[in-house]
């Protein structure tokens, strides 16, 4: 009998910023790459129907949601965007077993922010104030 293997669940994570563990997020949007088809067609094709090569490819934009602290590591990212500096990091998404151990890895080469989000607030609630960076990227690769 074949043994049984679960899939890992998506709770357990950490993320790092240029090898630095900076906080803990709460929610961390998945990567997606995406290659766009390029037709081509020649005059002389056998057919109704061009051929489809790769075109560029394209990665999506990731999402990392926190706690508001202290820290303002997400703002000085972002201030640095509004002096005209892209500094751009490489960010490690690890996904991680029950146990703790590193099970699959996600990195994303250049990235930097593109848009900031500050807490909303709302003297009725109870929830914790969530702040969000939008990071652009120009590569995903699963390094794990």
């Amino acid at each position: 009998m074949a043994e049984i293997i679960y899939p890992y669940k998506k709770y357990n994570y950490k993320v790092l910023l240029d090898n630095t563990e900076e906080a803990g997020f709460s929610e961390v949007s998945a990567p997606d790459i995406t290659s766009d088809p390029v037709e081509y067609r020649e005059g002389n094709m056998a057919g109704r129907t061009p051929g489809k090569q790769p075109g560029l490819m394209k990665y999506s934009n990731v999402t990392l949601k926190r706690g508001t602290t202290e820290s303002q590591v997400f703002v000085a990212w972002m201030k640095e965007i509004q002096d005209g500096k892209a500094t751009r990091k490489t960010v490690v998404i690890t996904l991680m077993d029950d146990e703790m151990n590193e099970v699959a890895s996600w990195q994303l080469e250049k990235a930097w922010p593109t848009k900031y989000t500050a807490p909303d607030f709302n003297a009725t609630s109870n929830e914790v104030a969530i702040e969000s960076l939008e990071l652009v990227t120009e590569g995903v690769s699963r390094i794990k």
